[in-house]
């Protein structure tokens, strides 16, 4: 900075600094506090898969490190790329104009706009950024609404449909969830293989398209994150009426082939239950 700086601009200066390291290091950090929280009480799966728990955390605890770090260099040293500060400020000076194309043209005032386009671009991003790491910090951790579900429902219901054990039905499905009974309900040529097969199936409770005599087991499975969440659901024989949409129940029963070679569960025994700590499947 030049020695000649007037007050009015050096504080001009070290508040863009101090914006510029809040964007940066400060909501980066935020962001790794919350990640880490979340991970040390097992809340972390409410928005990963178990498998990224480790690198998310991992990575907050890195991005940490560099938070700490950043503190060693002076405020301001972002915007200094290494340029040469002890030049001739002559330069800085303002030509006249005679010499300066843009002030003969008129360019002047169109350059200072988009200075001030780009500024009010920067606040609004920076207020938008604080105000979504903001809410992440304060309101409490929630897994995907069972709108989302509804609204996402018929998306992508075979979620492993090229495997052709469940295609042929020779699958053992002694550990399905309802995301792979999801996909032998979609896929399975082979039905009668799956008659009778014995289940054990939690999810929430969504209205069926078939008709008043059937609900929908309704469950969220993500690969990654609940970004790439896809709805599974199983059409289950039970009164719509008995329970309400969204209402977490525990089915025990079993697979049922249709005349017409469609699948359906019918229940020997549905327990309400309430909400999983791990609301989704894998």
């Amino acid at each position: 900075m030049s020695e000649h700086t007037s007050p009015t601009e050096h504080t001009s200066a070290r508040a863009r600094a101090l914006a510029t390291r809040w964007l940066g290091v400060g909501l980066a950090t935020l962001v790794a506090v919350v990640t880490l929280g979340l991970g040390v009480t097992g809340r972390l799966t409410l928005y990963i898969s178990p498998e990224s728990v480790w690198f998310a955390c991992a990575a907050a605890v890195v991005t940490l490190a560099g938070a700490v770090w950043s503190f060693t260099l002076p405020l301001g040293a972002e915007g200094d790329h290494g340029h040469d500060h002890g030049h001739d400020h002559e330069s800085d000076a303002a030509p006249d104009a005679d010499a300066d194309p843009d002030a003969r043209s008129g360019r002047r005032p169109a350059r200072s706009s988009r200075r001030t386009a780009a500024v009010v671009g920067s606040v609004a991003g920076g207020v938008v950024a604080t105000g979504v790491v903001a809410a992440a910090l304060v309101l409490p951790p929630a897994s995907l609404s069972v709108e989302l579900a509804m609204s996402r429902a018929g998306e992508q219901s075979a979620l492993f449909a090229g495997a052709d054990a469940v295609t042929l039905g020779v699958a053992d499905t002694s550990t399905f969830g309802v995301g792979d009974w999801a996909s032998v309900f979609a896929t399975a040529t082979n039905t009668t293989a799956y008659d009778g097969a014995p289940v054990t199936l939690i999810g929430f409770v969504t209205p069926a398209a078939s008709g008043d005599d059937d609900v929908n087991l309704t469950r969220l499975v993500i690969t990654h994150c609940v970004i790439d969440a896809q709805t599974a659901t199983l059409p289950v024989t039970v009164d719509p009426g008995e329970y309400p949409t969204g209402q977490w129940v525990e089915v025990t029963g079993t697979v049922k082939a249709d005349a017409d070679g469609a699948l359906r569960v019918v229940p020997t025994d549905v327990v309400a239950i309430d909400e999983p700590k791990d609301p989704y499947e894998y």
